[in-house]
C-alpha cells in the first residue's frame, strides 16, 4: 500500500505526543512494508520568517492556497492509495482536503485532540472541563480568548472551525477517533457517526519491563496546567504533611510551569526534577516506577503515557474522566481519581504504593491489558484495515 501521511510538526521546544504518534506509525507501516511518504511542515520555521511572513501565518491559519497547490501536484504526480491527515495548524491548514479531492485521492484523519469542536482543540477553560462550543458556534472560544488567553490569538482557529466545517464532514472518508470518549463527544457535536471510529493508539515495546517493586513515583509528560501538575503538587503536600510514602516523586518534562514547579521542588528531598528525558531515559524511568501518576485536569482524548506504563508492567493513578476510564479498570490495571480533587489523588498515591503486592498484580494485569489492546501489530491491522475502506469508499484514481 502507497500512503502519503500529512503532518504539521508541533515545536521541538517541549515533547509532543502526537509528533511521537506520527513517527511511530511511519516507522510501523513501512517495517511492514508499505510505502509511506510525508508531506509536512514544521511550526519549528516559522521562527526563521521575516516580520510580514510571521503576520502573515495567523490568515494561513483558515486557509492555505500555496499548500492546495502544492499538495495537489504532489499527489497527482506520487499517486498515493491513501491520504493519512493528522494535524494541520497552523501552517498546513484544511486546504489539505481540497488537495486531496483535486486529485481523486481518499483522506483518513487522525483526530488526536478536540479542533473540531473546539479552537483551541481541549475542552478546556479556567482549568475545567468546557463544552460550551460543542456542536454550536466557536464564538463563546473567542469572547473567552481560549486559545494562549488572547481573543486576538483564538480568532484564527475559531474561523477555520466554521469556515471549513462542512469540508471536514464531506472530505474525510475515515476518522480515527483515539478514544471512545473522543468519539462520544464528536457525535454528540452532530460530526458523521458512521465514518468516526476508534483507532487507539498503539505503543511500540519498550523491551523491558518492571523486574521489582520500584523507586519512584513518575510524572512523565508536559508541565502545563491541562495535565494536572498543579494538582499533583497539591496532592503531594497532603502526602508529605501526613509523613510521605517513603518515596520520591520524579517529575519528567518540560512546559510553562516548569518555573513554578522547580520552585516548589527546591530543596525538597522527597521531588526529584528531572527535565526532559531522551526516550531511552523515559523507557527507564517508567520501568523503574512504583506507578506512574497521570492527573490531567482536560478531558484527554488518549493518554499515552498511560499506556507507555501498560507496556513496562507498570499501573497508574490517573484522572477518572476522558479516555482515561477506558484506559485503565479501576482497580485492576491502576487506580482512578476523582478530577481535579488533590485530596482523592493523594488517596490514590497511597494506596498504590502501600502494598507491593497488589501493586505487582496490577502491574501484570496492566501489561496483559498493552499486549491485547495497544501493541504495534494490533495497531498496524486496525490502521490498515482502516485505509482499505478509505480506498473502497472513493477518491478515484
Amino acid at each position: 500500500m502507497h500512503v502519503l501521511v500529512v503532518h504539521n510538526r508541533y515545536s521541538s521546544a517541549q515533547p509532543s505526543g502526537e509528533n511521537k504518534v506520527v513517527d511511530q506509525e511511519v516507522a510501523l507501516l513501512r517495517g511492514a512494508g508499505h510505502r509511506v511518504g510525508l508531506f509536512e511542515r514544521r511550526s519549528d520555521d516559522i521562527a526563521a520568517r521575516s516580520l510580514p511572513g510571521k503576520a502573515a501565518v495567523p490568515f494561513l491559519v483558515p486557509w492555505n492556497p500555496a499548500v492546495r497547490r502544492e499538495l495537489a501536484a504532489r499527489l497527482r504526480a506520487d499517486r498515493p492509495d491513501v491520504v493519512h491527515i493528522h494535524n494541520v495548524f497552523p501552517l498546513l491548514s484544511p486546504a489539505v482536503l481540497a488537495a486531496c479531492a483535486d486529485a481523486g485521492v481518499p483522506a483518513v484523519a487522525t483526530l488526536h485532540n478536540y479542533t473540531q469542536v473546539c479552537p483551541p482543540g481541549t475542552l478546556q477553560r479556567d482549568g475545567r472541563p468546557c463544552t460550551e462550543c460543542v456542536g454550536t458556534s466557536p464564538l463563546p472560544a473567542v469572547r473567552h480568548g481560549c486559545y494562549r488567553d488572547s481573543r486576538l490569538a483564538t480568532v484564527p482557529l475559531a474561523v477555520s472551525l466554521s469556515a471549513n466545517r462542512r469540508r471536514w464532514r464531506t472530505g474525510v472518508a475515515r476518522f480515527l477517533c483515539i478514544s471512545a470518549a473522543q468519539r462520544d463527544v464528536l457525535v454528540r457535536a452532530d460530526m458523521p457517526a458512521e465514518r468516526l471510529v476508534v483507532k487507539h493508539n498503539f505503543v511500540p515495546d519498550p523491551g523491558m519491563t518492571r523486574a521489582g517493586d520500584g523507586e519512584h513515583l513518575l510524572y512523565l509528560g508536559r508541565l502545563a496546567e491541562t495535565k494536572g501538575v498543579r494538582l499533583l503538587m497539591a496532592a503531594w503536600d497532603r502526602i508529605a504533611a501526613e509523613g510521605g510514602v517513603g518515596l520520591p516523586l520524579v517529575i519528567a518534562g518540560a512546559g510553562p510551569l516548569e518555573p513554578e514547579v522547580t520552585a516548589w521542588a527546591a530543596g525538597r528531598d522527597d521531588v526529584r526534577q528531572v527535565g526532559l528525558l531522551d526516550p531511552a531515559q523515559c523507557r527507564e524511568a517508567v520501568a523503574r516506577s512504583v506507578a506512574v501518576v497521570a492527573p490531567s485536569t482536560w478531558l484527554e482524548a488518549f493518554g499515552l503515557v498511560v499506556v507507555e506504563a501498560m507496556a513496562a508492567g507498570v499501573p497508574t493513578v490517573a484522572a477518572g474522566h476522558g479516555a482515561f476510564v477506558e484506559l485503565i479498570e479501576d482497580g485492576v490495571t491502576g487506580l482512578l481519581h476523582r478530577p481535579g480533587d488533590p485530596a482523592s489523588l493523594a488517596s490514590g498515591i497511597r494506596r498504590i504504593a502501600a502494598d507491593p503486592d497488589r501493586n505487582r498484580e496490577m502491574g501484570q494485569a496492566a501489561r496483559r491489558r498493552y499486549e491485547q489492546g495497544f501493541s504495534p501489530q494490533v495497531g498496524l491491522e486496525r490502521l490498515v484495515d482502516e485505509y482499505r475502506i478509505a480506498i473502497n469508499m472513493g477518491g478515484s484514481k
